[in-house]
């Protein structure tokens, strides 16, 4: 049987490993300018990020579509 691979790139990854590749290439500094959460801004931790993150659907948006478009860059530097 073939297997399909889903073209996806937030397939099976997890929102926590978004958050943690995220402030592990931009640091929360820089994430925090990028986008305007308070979870990034006030206290950051991945913690209460993903707290935020699994609440807020805009927000979680936001930084999945971040996630996507930084993954080239992060790719490129491996």
């Amino acid at each position: 049987m073939e297997k399909h691979q889903s073209k996806d790139p937030l397939h099976g990854i997890t929102l926590q490993k978004i958050v943690e590749t995220l402030v592990d290439y931009y640091g929360f500094d820089t994430l925090g300018e990028l986008i305007k959460i308070k979870s990034f801004n006030e206290n950051p931790s991945v913690k209460s990020s993903l707290t935020f993150l699994r609440k807020t659907d805009w927000a979680r948006k936001q930084v999945e579509e971040l996630y996507v478009k930084t993954l080239p860059k992060i790719n490129n530097s491996l």
